[in-house]
């Protein structure tokens, strides 16, 4: 018998996201009945993705893996984050968990992207 394939849960956020709270509540809801579960995200040391990323390690009992991608920007420049995030989503997930403040180019961008793809999009403004 195989182990069934992990819940994929895309993250993408805004850097300056400041709500925690948030972030934890809807990570908690999305992995609910859902588990075992992998967490994608871009590997931003600030905002939603390092939010994401401490909530992880945090509950790494729970049956969790974190799939960390990070913009490669000395190689792409302005097109790294751009780039990053549509290899994320081309990588496929269950559900994408959109962290938006300040109408965030990247994360709307993300959000858009998985919402063409089929995956359905959750989207939390501040």
């Amino acid at each position: 018998m195989t182990a069934p394939r992990p819940y994929r849960i895309l993250i993408t956020g805004s850097r300056d996201w400041a709500d925690h709270d948030m972030v934890r509540d809807a990570l908690t809801m999305a992995i609910y009945q859902n588990t075992p579960a992998t967490i994608i995200h871009g590997a931003c040391p600030s905002g939603a993705d390092a939010m994401a990323s401490w909530w992880i390690r945090r509950y790494q009992f729970l049956g969790l893996t974190e799939e960390r991608h990070p913009a490669n920007w000395q190689q792409y420049g302005k097109a790294a984050g751009p780039r990053r995030n549509t290899h994320m989503v081309n990588l496929g997930a269950d559900v994408c968990l959109a962290f938006i403040r300040n109408s965030s180019r990247g994360a709307s961008h993300t959000a858009a992207l998985a919402e063409a793809a089929g995956i359905p999009t959750r989207r939390f403004t501040a």
